[in-house]
C-alpha cells in the first residue's frame, strides 16, 4: 500500500497582530464563514486579499481583521487537512486478484440464500439478528439447549455444586450429628448458636440481619443455619450459599469459618469456597459454600430456580454493587416461585430499613459488635493537637480549582457543596473559645484547598508514634497517586527509614506477595504502617490495627451519560464508608480514628455511596437481562431498588444496538447470543470471537484476559521511571500497549518453561506480577473453553496451533484489536510545542485529550499512522485514553463503520462513519468496499453456524476472502514513508493542521 502524506508549507497567518505562533488556540468553527471553502476572496489563502497572500484586505478593522484570521486560518486547515490524508492504494496484481476473487464469489452466490444474513443490511459492520422464521432470540434459544441435551455434556466445574439432587439421607443426617457433637468438645470450635436468629430464619422466607464490622455475622449465621439443620437430624437437606462482593473475601471468609468448624477448607468438609476459576467445594449435602454473586447470575442460566440450594445468603449488600443489585431483584421475583428457599440479607446497620422494605417489610434482627471502643478526632483536633500549620496552599479562587481538575458533580454535590460554603462562617464561629485562633485560621485554609494534605498526615504519624502507645497505623487514602507520595514523604525522614518501622503500601497495583505482609505482627518494638485504598474497610482484616488515618476521600467512578464518558474523582467518604473506617481500629484493643474533614464536613456527609447501578454504564448488564430471559430490560430495571435513569439504559439499549447485540426489537442477536455467555463486557467479547474467527487466538485471549482482570505489571514506589522503560522495551516499538501486554506474557511463559529461578528473574526484571500472569493464563483457558463449547475453535488449548494460524501477524492482531473496540478510535496530530514536543490526541466527542501517562504511547513522539484505538476513556483531572494501540487505514476500513465514497472537492475520498477520511482512486474503494461486504456476511455465517475456518482448503470462499482481507492489512500497507520518520512528514506540514477538532484550551505553544 502506498501511504503517506502530502507537504505543505507557509506560514500561518498571525492574530490581529498579537503574534499568537499557534493558531489552533482560535475555535476553528468561529466567525460564520469557517466551514466555508474560500468562497469568499477575502478568505481564499491561495487567491490572496488586499494584496498579500495572508494578510487581510486593507478596508478591514478591528475586530473584523480578528474575525478575518479567524476564518483564514480555518480555511487553511482545512486545505492541510485534506493534504495531510492517508492514501488507500493497492498493487496492481493485488487489484486484479480481488478483482477476481469478488467475481467468483459473486457467481457463487447467484440463486442462493444468504442464511443468517438480512438483504437489507448495509455495507457496515452488519452483525443481524437470524431470521431463524421469524422467531424471537429467546425461543431459538430454547431450542440450542434442546439441541445441545444430544451433544455430549461437556462438565463446567462451576455449575459442579449447583447441579445436586438434594434427597433425604437419613445415613449422612446421623453421621453429621456425631460429628458435630464431637466438635462441641473441641476447643477450636466455638457455639454461638442464637436461638432467636434461628427461629426468626425458620420462620420467614426473607430476614435482614444487620451488624456492625467485627460482629461475626458472615462467618457465623451460616453455621448457625446447618448446625440447626444437624441437631434437628435434617442435616443432608442444607445447601447453604453465602454470597462475598469480592474473591478475596470468599476465600478468607471460608478459610476461616473451617478453622473455627476444626476443618480444613473444601475437601469434601463442611465448608468451601468457589470464585471464578477456583474453588474448593464441601460435601455436596449438609454444607455451606462461600462463592462471589458472579457465580450466582452463571449458576441462574443454567437452573432458574436454584432448586438445589436450600438458604441463599446475600453478604455486603449495603455496599450496591451493580451484580448484587441485579440478584435482589431476581431474588424476590424467585420467591413466587419457589416456597421452600430461605434468603438471608446481611447488612450494615445504616440502610437495614430500606432492604426490609424492599422485601415487603420482612422482619429484621440486629447483632452487636464485637469490637472494643474506638475514640474519633475531627480536623480541628488534629490540628490543635499537632499543632500544624499549611504550607503553599493552592491560591486559587475554587471555581477554577475546580475547573483545571476537571470537576464534573452532580447536581447533589454541587447543592451540598453550596450548603457547605453558606453554613461555613457560622460554624468557624462555635470554634472559637474551644479552638486556638490558630487551629482555626489553619482549618480555613485547608478548607479552600480539595487535595489532601499529605504532609499533615506525615505529621499526624509522627504525633501518634512519638505520643502514643505501641500499635499498628492503617491510613485511608484514595488512589496510587496519594499512597506513593506519602510513601515517599515517609522515607525522606530519617525517623521512619529505621528498622522501627515497616511501611507496606497496600493497592491492586501493587505485588501481591508484598500484600501478604499486610497480615504479619512485627516484632516487638516494631511498628507497622499501612497506607491503603478503600480495599481495607471491608475486603481485607489486619488485626493488629490500633490508629486509622481517614483521608476522608474516596475514588468513585461514574458515568456521564450525555457525554457517553465515565468519570473518577476523589470524592468524599460516605457515613457507611467513615464508620467501616472506624470499625478497623478496635479489633484487639480500645482504638483511635483520627478523620481529615472537620465537624461541619461530617454532618453534611451522604448515608452511603450511590449505587454502582446508577453510576455505571450498563452494557454487560443488559446482555445478562436478555440471556436470563428476564423480560424487556426497562420494565426489569423498574424492579430495582434504587432504578438507573431512563437515559442511562436507553444509552446502553443504543450502544448494544449499534454493536449488532441486540435487534431493533431488543431481542439478542446470534452475536449478542454469544457476547452474552463470554464473561467479559461486550466490546471484550467480540475481541475473542473475531480473534477465534481470524486464527490468532492466543494472543487475542491474551489481551482480553488482561483487558477484562487487569494488566500484569506492578508499580514499585521509587522505580517507577524504570518500570516505564521495561515495559517500552517490552513494546518492541509496536506502540501499542494491547501487544506489550502479549509480548510480556510470551516472555513469562518461555521464562517459566526454563524453571522457577528464570520465572522469577523475568517478572522481577520487568516489574510483572507472576500471580496476575498466572490468573490471566487461566482466564485465558476458560475463554478458549466457552469458545469450544460455542463451537468456534476446536480445542480448548489457547495454543491450538488451528486456532493460531495467524498469531504471528501483529498487523492483523491490531486489525482484530479493532474489530472488538470500534468506534473507540482517536485521532493523531503533530504537536508543535517547544515545552511538550510530542504528539496531540483527539477523539470525535472529545476534542482533546491525553494518553495515560501510564501508556507507552504517552510520550511517543514518532507514529506510522494517524489513528489509535483505545479501551478506556476516563475523566479524572483531564480526559485519559487507557490501553490504546496504534492502527492502519485498512484495519479501520475492514473492521471499523460504515464505508463511504465521495469526492472532496478535487480529491476521491473513502471514509470511515463519515469521519475517518483517507484519499482512495474510486475504483480501489469501491474494491474495497466491495470486499468489505463480503468480509461481513461472510462473518455473519459464522457467527449464525459456529464452526471454525478451515486454514488448509485454500479454494473455500471462507478462506479465500479472509487471506485476501490479511494479505491487504499485512503487505500493502506500510508506514508513512519507509526512508522517513514520521515526525518529519509531520514537520513538513502546516502547523495546526486538522479541521475536526478544537485546540482552544491548548496552553502549549512556546
Amino acid at each position: 500500500m502506498s501511504y503517506g502524506y502530502g507537504g505543505g508549507g507557509g506560514r500561518r497567518g498571525r492574530r490581529g497582530g498579537r503574534g499568537h505562533r499557534d493558531g489552533s488556540r482560535e475555535r476553528w468553527e468561529r466567525g460564520g464563514g469557517g466551514g466555508s471553502r474560500g468562497n469568499s476572496s477575502e478568505f481564499d489563502p491561495d487567491r490572496g486579499g488586499g494584496g498579500q497572500r495572508d494578510r487581510p484586505p486593507p478596508h478591514l478593522k478591528g475586530r473584523e481583521i480578528g474575525l478575518w484570521y479567524a476564518r483564514y486560518g480555518a480555511v487553511r486547515r482545512k486545505q492541510a487537512d485534506r493534504r495531510s490524508r492517508a492514501v488507500v492504494q493497492m498493487d496492481e496484481a493485488r487489484e486484479q486478484h480481488i478483482t477476481k476473487l469478488l467475481n467468483s464469489v459473486q457467481n457463487d452466490q447467484l440463486g442462493l440464500e444468504r442464511g443468517c444474513r438480512d438483504e437489507r443490511a448495509s455495507t457496515s459492520d452488519s452483525w443481524q439478528t437470524a431470521a431463524r422464521d421469524n422467531e424471537p432470540p429467546d425461543k431459538w434459544d430454547e431450542e440450542d439447549q434442546e439441541e445441545e441435551v444430544a451433544k455430549p455434556v461437556i462438565k463446567d466445574k462451576d455449575l459442579e455444586f449447583l447441579h445436586q439432587e438434594v434427597v433425604r439421607d437419613r445415613s449422612l443426617d446421623d453421621y453429621l450429628k456425631r460429628d458435630l457433637q464431637s466438635k462441641k468438645s473441641d476447643a477450636k470450635y466455638k457455639e454461638m448458636l442464637v436461638r432467636e436468629l434461628v427461629t426468626l430464619i425458620n420462620s420467614n422466607r426473607v430476614l435482614v440481619v444487620s451488624g456492625e464490622t467485627g460482629c461475626g455475622k458472615t462467618t457465623q449465621v451460616t453455621q448457625f443455619i446447618l448446625d440447626d439443620y444437624i441437631n434437628r437430624g435434617m442435616g443432608s437437606m442444607c445447601r447453604v450459599v453465602c454470597t462475598q462482593p469480592r474473591r478475596i473475601s470468599a476465600i478468607s471468609v471460608a478459610e476461616r469459618v473451617a478453622a473455627e468448624r476444626a476443618e480444613s477448607v473444601g475437601n469434601g468438609n463442611s465448608c468451601g469456597y468457589q470464585i471464578r476459576l477456583q474453588s474448593r467445594l464441601p460435601r455436596r449435602q449438609g454444607s455451606i459454600l462461600y462463592c462471589t454473586t458472579g457465580i450466582i447470575l452463571q449458576w441462574l442460566r443454567s437452573d432458574p430456580l436454584l432448586s438445589s440450594i436450600s438458604h441463599l445468603v446475600l453478604d455486603e449488600i449495603h455496599e450496591r454493587n451493580l451484580q448484587s443489585d441485579v440478584l435482589l431483584i431476581i431474588v424476590k421475583d424467585l420467591l413466587n416461585l419457589r416456597d421452600d428457599l430461605k434468603i438471608i440479607l446481611m447488612s450494615a446497620t445504616l440502610n437495614a430499613e430500606k432492604f426490609s422494605q424492599y422485601f415487603d417489610n420482612c422482619p429484621m434482627i440486629h447483632i452487636p459488635g464485637l469490637t472494643f471502643p474506638v475514640e474519633e478526632f475531627l480536623l480541628e483536633d488534629i490540628i490543635e493537637m499537632t499543632r500544624y500549620r499549611p504550607q503553599n496552599q493552592d491560591r486559587r479562587p475554587s471555581w477554577k480549582r475546580g475547573f483545571w481538575q476537571g470537576r464534573n458533580s452532580r447536581p447533589e454535590k454541587e447543592e451540598k457543596e453550596a450548603e457547605y460554603k453558606e453554613s461555613w462562617p457560622c460554624y468557624a464561629r462555635t470554634l472559637q473559645g474551644r479552638y486556638s485562633d490558630t487551629t482555626i485560621e489553619a482549618l480555613e485554609i485547608l478548607d479552600r484547598d480539595e487535595k489532601i494534605d499529605l504532609d499533615l498526615i506525615l505529621a499526624l504519624i509522627r504525633y501518634i508514634v512519638l505520643n502514643e502507645e505501641e500499635g499498628a497505623i492503617l491510613v485511608f487514602l484514595p488512589g496510587w497517586d496519594n499512597i506513593s507520595t506519602l510513601n515517599d514523604l515517609l522515607m525522606a525522614q530519617q525517623m521512619f527509614r529505621s528498622d522501627r518501622f515497616v511501611i507496606i503500601p497496600l493497592h491492586s497495583l501493587m505485588p501481591t506477595v508484598n500484600q501478604t505482609q499486610v497480615f504479619k505482627r512485627p516484632p516487638p518494638g516494631v511498628r507497622k504502617i499501612v497506607i491503603a485504598t478503600n480495599i481495607a474497610e471491608t475486603s481485607i482484616t489486619i488485626d493488629d490495627v490500633v490508629y486509622v488515618i481517614d483521608g476522608g476521600k474516596i475514588k468513585e467512578t461514574n458515568f456521564d451519560t450525555s457525554n457517553n464518558i465515565s468519570t473518577m474523582m476523589a470524592e468524599w467518604v460516605s457515613l457507611a464508608n467513615a464508620k467501616q473506617r472506624k470499625g478497623r481500629a478496635g479489633r484487639v484493643c480500645p482504638g483511635k480514628c483520627y478523620h481529615l474533614y472537620n465537624g461541619l464536613r461530617a454532618s453534611l456527609l451522604d448515608a452511603y455511596q450511590l449505587p454502582e447501578i446508577m453510576r455505571t454504564p450498563l452494557e454487560e448488564l443488559c446482555l445478562q437481562i436478555k440471556i436470563l430471559k428476564l423480560g424487556s430490560i426497562g420494565r426489569f430495571l423498574e424492579k430495582a431498588l434504587d432504578r438507573p435513569t431512563e437515559q442511562a439504559v436507553s444509552l446502553a439499549i443504543k450502544n448494544l444496538t449499534e454493536l449488532n447485540a441486540l435487534d431493533q426489537r431488543e431481542n439478542l442477536t446470534a452475536l449478542g447470543f454469544h457476547l452474552a455467555r463470554l464473561p467479559v463486557e461486550p466490546h471484550i467479547g467480540k475481541l475473542i470471537l473475531f480473534g477465534a474467527l481470524l486464527g490468532c487466538l492466543d494472543p487475542v485471549l491474551t489481551i482480553a484476559a488482561s483487558l477484562s482482570f487487569k494488566d500484569p505489571f506492578f508499580i514499585p514506589l521509587g522505580k517507577e521511571k524504570m518500570a516505564d522503560m521495561r515495559r517500552k522495551v517490552l513494546s518492541k516499538n509496536s506502540k501499542s500497549d494491547h501487544l506489550t501486554i502479549v509480548n510480556a506474557f510470551q516472555g513469562w511463559e518461555d521464562a517459566k518453561q526454563r524453571g522457577g529461578r528464570y520465572e522469577r528473574e523475568f517478572c522481577w526484571d520487568n516489574f510483572l506480577s507472576a500471580n496476575t500472569l498466572q490468573m490471566l493464563q487461566n482466564m485465558k483457558g476458560q475463554f478458549a473453553e466457552h469458545l469450544m463449547h460455542a463451537g468456534f475453535v476446536s480445542s480448548k488449548d489457547p495454543k491450538d496451533p488451528k486456532s493460531n494460524v495467524n498469531s504471528g501477524n501483529e498487523k492483523l492482531i491490531k486489525a482484530v484489536i479493532v474489530a472488538g473496540l470500534y468506534p473507540k478510535v482517536a485521532m493523531i496530530r503533530p504537536s508543535h510545542s517547544k515545552k511538550r514536543p510530542g504528539v496531540k490526541v483527539y477523539t470525535q466527542a472529545d476534542g482533546k485529550v491525553c494518553i495515560h501517562p501510564k501508556s507507552v504511547n504517552a510520550e511517543e513522539t514518532e507514529f506510522n499512522y494517524t489513528w489509535l484505538i483505545y479501551h478506556l476513556k476516563m475523566r479524572t483531572s483531564s480526559i485519559f485514553l487507557y490501553d490504546c494501540t496504534e492502527v492502519s487505514p485498512f484495519s479501520l476500513l475492514f473492521f471499523g463503520g460504515d464505508i463511504t465514497i465521495q469526492k472532496d472537492e478535487d480529491q476521491e475520498t473513502i471514509a470511515v462513519d463519515q469521519w475517518i477520511v483517507f484519499r482512495s482512486p474510486a475504483r480501489i474503494a469501491h474494491l474495497v468496499k466491495s470486499l468489505k461486504k463480503e468480509l461481513d456476511s461472510l462473518l455473519q455465517d459464522k457467527i449464525c453456524n459456529p464452526a471454525p475456518v478451515d486454514w488448509q482448503n485454500r479454494q473455500s470462499k471462507d478462506c479465500a476472502v479472509i487471506t485476501a482481507i490479511i494479505d491487504l492489512i499485512t503487505t500493502q500497507e506500510k508506514p508513512t514513508g519507509s526512508n522517513r520518520g514520521y515526525g518529519r512528514t509531520w514537520a513538513s506540514a502546516p502547523r495546526g493542521e486538522h479541521v475536526y477538532f478544537n485546540d482552544e484550551d491548548d496552553d502549549d505553544d512556546d
